[in-house]
C-alpha cells in the first residue's frame, strides 16, 4: 500500500471508533420512555400531586363554596393545639421505644435459630407468622385478649393468684400505650428476625472459625464479631421500624381510636379526625397538621441517614 493510500485511509480508521461510541453515548430515550412513563405517571398522581394539594391545602380555609387563603394561620392554631402534641409525643415514644424491643428480640431469636436450637424449623414459622396478619385482624385479637372480663391476660393473672394485676388494659391511660407497643413487637419481631437469621448465615466463616481456634467465650464471640458484622442490618432495621412506627394508624383505630383520654391518639388517627370526624368540613387545618409531620419524618429520615453515613465513613 503506497503512502497516499495509507493517508487516505487514516481518517475513515479514525472515525469509526467514534461511530461504534455514538450509540453509546447518547440515551436512547424512544426506549427507556415507554418503560419509565408508566410508573412515573402513578407516582405524580399517587404521591407528588397529594403532597402538593397537602401543602396547598394548609395555607387555606377548604370549604364546600371553595378555598379561602389564610396563610399560616392554621400552623399558628397548630403550636397551640395540646392534642397534637399528645399525639406527636405518642408517636415519637412508639417510634422508638417498638424498634428497640422489635430488633433486641429478634436478634435473640435469630441466634437461637442459628445455633440450631431444637425445634427450630416449626419455632421459626411460629415466630414468623404474625407479619402475616393485617392489622385489622391483629387488632381485633388483642382486643379480645386484653379483655378485662375474659381476657387470656386477665384469666391467666387470675389463674396464677394475681387477680390485683388484672387490668382493663386498653381502657387505662397507663397501660393503653404500652398495650399497643407490646403488639406491634409481637407483630414484627418475627419479619426482623427472618432478616436477621439472613444476615447471620452470610457471616464469613474464616472469622468465627478463627474465634473458636483462639478459645474465644460464646458472649465475647458474640459482642466483638457477629453483632459489628450486623451491625449494618441492625441500623436498617431500626430506620425501617420507626418509618413505619411514625405511620402507624390501622392498629389504634381498630383497638382503641386514640383513647382513653388521647393516650394512645397518633399523628395520623388525630388527622383523620380532624379531617373527617369533625363537623368543620375544612380541610386545611388536618392538611397542615399531615404538612408538618411530613416535614418532621423526612428531616428524621435525613437526620439518620446521614448519621449512618458519616459512622461508615469514620470506620472504612
Amino acid at each position: 500500500m503506497s503512502t497516499t493510500d495509507v493517508a487516505a485511509a487514516a481518517p475513515v480508521r479514525a472515525s469509526i471508533p467514534a461511530r461504534l461510541a455514538l450509540p453509546a453515548e447518547r440515551p436512547a430515550w424512544a426506549a427507556i420512555i415507554p418503560f419509565l412513563l408508566p410508573a412515573a405517571v402513578f407516582y405524580v398522581g399517587l404521591t407528588a400531586y397529594p403532597v402538593v394539594r397537602t401543602v396547598w391545602n394548609s395555607v387555606h380555609e377548604v370549604l364546600p363554596a371553595g378555598d379561602i387563603f389564610v396563610g399560616t394561620a392554621h400552623y399558628a392554631e397548630l403550636w397551640l393545639d395540646e392534642t397534637f402534641w399528645r399525639a406527636v409525643r405518642n408517636t415519637l415514644t412508639w417510634a422508638i421505644a417498638a424498634p428497640l424491643l422489635e430488633v433486641g428480640i429478634a436478634l435473640l431469636l435469630a441466634l437461637a435459630l442459628y445455633a440450631k436450637v431444637p425445634g427450630g424449623r416449626f419455632l421459626r414459622v411460629a415466630w414468623f407468622t404474625p407479619v402475616l396478619m393485617s392489622y385489622v385482624v391483629v387488632g381485633i385479637l388483642w382486643t379480645w385478649i386484653y379483655n378485662y372480663d375474659w381476657g387470656a391476660v386477665n384469666v391467666l393473672l387470675r389463674a396464677v393468684g394475681l387477680e390485683d394485676w388484672a387490668n382493663p388494659w386498653l381502657g387505662t391511660t397507663g397501660t393503653a400505650l404500652p398495650a399497643l407497643i407490646l403488639v406491634t413487637t409481637w407483630m414484627w419481631t418475627g419479619f426482623n428476625m427472618v432478616v436477621l437469621l439472613a444476615a447471620l448465615h452470610s457471616l464469613p466463616s474464616e472469622v468465627i472459625e478463627a474465634a473458636e481456634l483462639d478459645r474465644c467465650s460464646w458472649a465475647a464471640k458474640l459482642w466483638h464479631i457477629v453483632i459489628p458484622l450486623v451491625r449494618p442490618t441492625l441500623l436498617n432495621l431500626l430506620v425501617l421500624s420507626c418509618v413505619g412506627k411514625m405511620k402507624i394508624f390501622d392498629l389504634v383505630w381498630i383497638a382503641t381510636k386514640g383513647g382513653p383520654l388521647w393516650s394512645t391518639e397518633t399523628v395520623s388517627t388525630y388527622t383523620y379526625k380532624r379531617a373527617f370526624e369533625w363537623s368543620t368540613f375544612d380541610l386545611g387545618y388536618p392538611s397542615a397538621i399531615a404538612t408538618v409531620w411530613f416535614v418532621i419524618v423526612m428531616a428524621g429520615v435525613g437526620l439518620l441517614t446521614w448519621t449512618l453515613r458519616q459512622r461508615q465513613r469514620l470506620e472504612y
